[in-house]
């Protein structure tokens, strides 16, 4: 089969490969769509020791079943696989399973392929109305859907809820959707790149900023790194909460006096349990999550460019989506 490997800092190649051989209780997926999420960037920047090369990256995807019972079924894949016996899965949190892997990572090869294997379990199915290149968007979604509903739950019932998400790449532009979607209703955007706040702005459902002013009672930074925590720290309003999403950078930014002094709630969020990516993906089919027209779609055989591209800040749109078959 055809992939795009990941062979070193900054260098993609279109090869074959061994074709993906699904194991015991596992599916053949025929990937038809492969989104390019913030953690592919930090691999092809050498910057995640956890994804070291070769490997087929890629973990947002969407396809057909082409083998075993299922065969022909149209789905959205859950690239999370747990053992579903821990204290964390049977408590329902299996994003912290402690034995958790995801397709992406070693020992399991990514989506940017033209077939992956994942277990039937971590599979749901897309109505045929529900294109798959939309279907392929429920793992971004879900990781926003999984932030915001913890910090909802974490906000003090009697606080407002106005609301600032940092960074309007693809897990921002979905924790304003997610945010909307619960009921919040005044949400502000903060982006630097003049490109990408346009094409948010066309959107129309949130305020679009450069530089935040005021404070918020729930923050969510979609970027990760020591200056957007900065931010985050600033403009959390007393007894907020801030929930941390993004995995730019590992230390720096918090004002952790500020926090103390003014009792605000900081989260660290990773992935989303089982049942947020089933909430998020028949939020995406209900159609509460909007049009989900905000995606670039390419060539997997492009996809080296692609990066390229994003990396120098030259694509609009939050998402990029790979279609391994072109």
């Amino acid at each position: 089969m055809k992939a795009l490997v990941y062979n070193g800092v900054e260098h993609l190649s279109f090869a074959d490969v061994p074709d993906a051989v699904p194991g015991i209780g596992e599916c053949l997926v025929r990937v038809e769509a492969s989104g390019i999420c913030g953690s592919d960037m930090h691999a092809y920047l050498g910057h995640d020791e956890r994804r070291p090369a070769p490997l087929i990256l890629g973990h947002e995807a969407a396809g057909i079943v082409s083998s075993g019972p299922r065969d022909g079924t149209r789905v959205t894949i859950n690239p999370l696989v747990t053992c579903g016996t821990c204290p964390a899965c049977v408590a329902k949190r299996e994003n912290l399973c402690s034995n958790r892997q995801i397709i992406s990572m070693p020992p399991r090869e990514g989506a940017f392929a033209q077939f992956v294997s994942i277990p039937d379990s971590n599979l749901v199915e897309v109505p045929e109305d529900v294109p798959l290149a939309k279907a392929a968007l429920a793992e971004p979604l879900a990781v926003s859907w999984h932030a915001v509903r913890l910090a909802i739950e974490a906000l003090h019932p009697a606080t407002n809820r106005r609301a600032l998400v940092i960074g309007g790449g693809a897990i921002g532009l979905a924790a304003a959707l997610a945010l909307g979607a619960m009921d919040v209703d005044d949400v502000t955007v903060a982006e630097p790149n003049a490109l990408r706040r346009d094409y948010l702005r066309a959107l129309g459902s949130f305020n679009v900023v450069e530089i935040p002013t005021g404070e918020f009672s729930l923050v969510i930074d979609a970027v990760g790194y020591a200056a957007t925590r900065a931010v985050a720290s600033a403009h959390t309003k007393p007894g907020g909460v801030m929930a941390h999403v993004g995995l730019g950078e590992d230390t720096g930014g918090l004002d952790v006096r500020r926090m103390t002094l003014q009792e605000i709630t900081f989260i660290g969020t990773y992935t989303y349990t089982s049942q947020d990516f089933r909430d998020t993906a028949q939020a995406i089919f209900d159609g509460r999550l909007g049009a989900l027209n905000w995606t670039e779609m390419r060539g997997l055989s492009e996809g080296a460019q692609a990066f390229r591209d994003l990396r120098l800040g030259a694509v609009a749109a939050p998402k990029v989506i790979l279609n391994p078959w072109e």
